[in-house]
């Protein structure tokens, strides 16, 4: 996927920062690729980078602008739409990771012919994919699951591929969502799969390898989550992980967006593995990713080391202290050098 850059980071009028995790995550993998935010009167989420209007960030060379917010069920409210029309008459590009396809909305698809723009949707494809055939296949894969949507599995996974590359070790980031697509400017979102396709989208993005590469595939929801428990099992089956690292977000007493408990850490564990031998004999957990980014540092450190303890599991925050720990049982597990 080529899309132009620099990009304007679009945040809307979302009510959280966890609702612009998009934009946050382009911004925290990508800062040479940003140049500014825009927001709508009554967003409650910021970027470090600075406000710009269309006219200010299209005049600074931004190329493209980026739907950065993201809410239930990918929609695009009817009060963006003028913004959209507004970047695309001032020279932008649009890429929006929505459910519904951009050109689909009359106003947005003339604004973009006037003006000979592009509009990348994230979330769609034109490839056809097999239905998953849970075959044995070449190479290493880890997948990042969760207790809950949005802890933390994309930048697991990101920083995790980065602690193997550093190492020497053969690997690759495999996206799975919008934002990791618009960060590894490849891979597919999974939760735009038709449902009985899901799991052979898995395979295809993480086919057949040499046996000491390792493919590091970005997970999605959780097993546990009511919305999105079907896209989490498609994937797990799919991936077909030798190893896979669980992350969690310790603040929180229900999942987001919805009223469910969150589940523990070890029920998470179990199901994955239970569920994961299907495909996969010798599926194995090798660590723990906390997301203590609500914590004192103190805190932090102090709840990994129980964590680690009572799971008899290594634990990070991959973010804030870094991979080490899980590279190396990784490393001693499957006897990389």
């Amino acid at each position: 996927m080529s899309i132009s850059k620099p990009y304007l980071l679009f945040l809307g009028d979302v009510k959280d920062e966890l609702a612009a995790k998009t934009a946050h995550g382009v911004l925290d993998w990508r800062p040479e690729w940003c140049l500014g935010q825009i927001t709508l009167p009554g967003c409650k989420a910021h970027t470090s980078l600075p406000e710009m209007s269309l006219t200010e960030a299209s005049e600074a060379g931004a190329k493209t602008m980026v739907i950065g917010c993201v809410n239930a069920g990918g929609v695009l409210p009817d009060h963006w739409i003028a913004t959209i029309v507004d970047a695309l008459n001032n020279g932008l590009d649009i890429a929006a990771g929505l459910h519904i396809q951009l050109g689909s909305i009359p106003a947005i698809a003339e604004a973009a012919a006037k003006n000979n723009r592009k509009l990348h949707d994230l979330r769609f494809t034109d490839f056809t994919f097999p239905t998953g055939k849970g075959e044995k296949r070449s190479g290493k894969r880890l997948l990042t699951v969760g207790t809950d949507c949005s802890v933390g599995k994309k930048y697991s996974a990101i920083a995790l591929q980065r602690g193997l590359a550093e190492r020497k070790i053969s690997s690759d980031f495999c996206a799975t969502g919008q934002t990791g697509i618009l960060i590894a400017e490849r891979g597919i979102a999974i939760d735009s799969v038709i449902s009985d396709f899901i799991s052979g989208a898995a395979e295809y993005i993480s086919p057949a390898t040499k046996d000491d590469h390792w493919d590091v595939i970005e997970g999605q929801g959780s097993l546990l989550h009511p919305s999105f428990a079907g896209v989490s099992l498609g994937l797990l089956h799919g991936s077909q992980p030798d190893a896979f690292v669980v992350c969690h977000e310790p603040t929180r007493s229900t999942m987001r967006g919805v009223s469910t408990p969150i589940p523990s850490i070890q029920e998470i564990i179990d199901l994955n593995i239970q569920f994961g031998r299907l495909t996969n004999p010798d599926i194995r957990c090798v660590g723990l990713a906390i997301n203590t980014m609500m914590l004192s540092e103190n805190h932090a450190k102090n709840l990994i080391e129980e964590l680690s303890e009572e799971h008899k599991l290594p634990a990070t925050d991959p973010v804030r202290f870094g991979t080490d720990p899980i590279i190396d049982h990784i490393c001693a597990e499957f006897k990389l050098v």
